[in-house]
C-alpha cells in the first residue's frame, strides 16, 4: 500500500481554510447580529444593530448554509 503524500497535503489544507472559512463567516454573522453596549455613563441599555450589520450578518449565514449544503451535496451525490 502506497499513501500519496502530496494529495494528502492537498486534502489537509484545503480543508483547513474551508473550515476556518467557514467559521470566520459564522463569527462574522453573531457579531453583525449581537446587540452593542451604550455609550460610557447611559443606562445599562443595549442599542440593536444597523441595517447594515444585520443584511451583512444575514448574507454571513447564507453563505455559510451554502457551503454547508454544498458539502453535503459532495457526499450524497457520491
Amino acid at each position: 500500500m502506497s499513501i500519496d503524500w502530496a494529495a494528502l497535503g492537498q486534502v489537509f489544507g484545503v480543508t483547513l481554510a474551508v473550515t476556518v472559512g467557514i467559521v470566520g463567516l459564522f463569527t462574522v454573522g453573531i457579531v453583525g447580529t449581537s446587540r452593542r453596549p451604550g455609550q460610557e455613563g447611559e443606562a445599562a441599555t443595549a442599542t440593536a444593530p444597523g441595517a447594515g450589520a444585520r443584511a451583512g450578518a444575514m448574507a454571513a449565514f447564507a453563505l455559510c448554509a451554502a457551503a454547508v449544503a454544498y458539502g453535503i451535496y459532495l457526499i450524497v451525490a457520491a
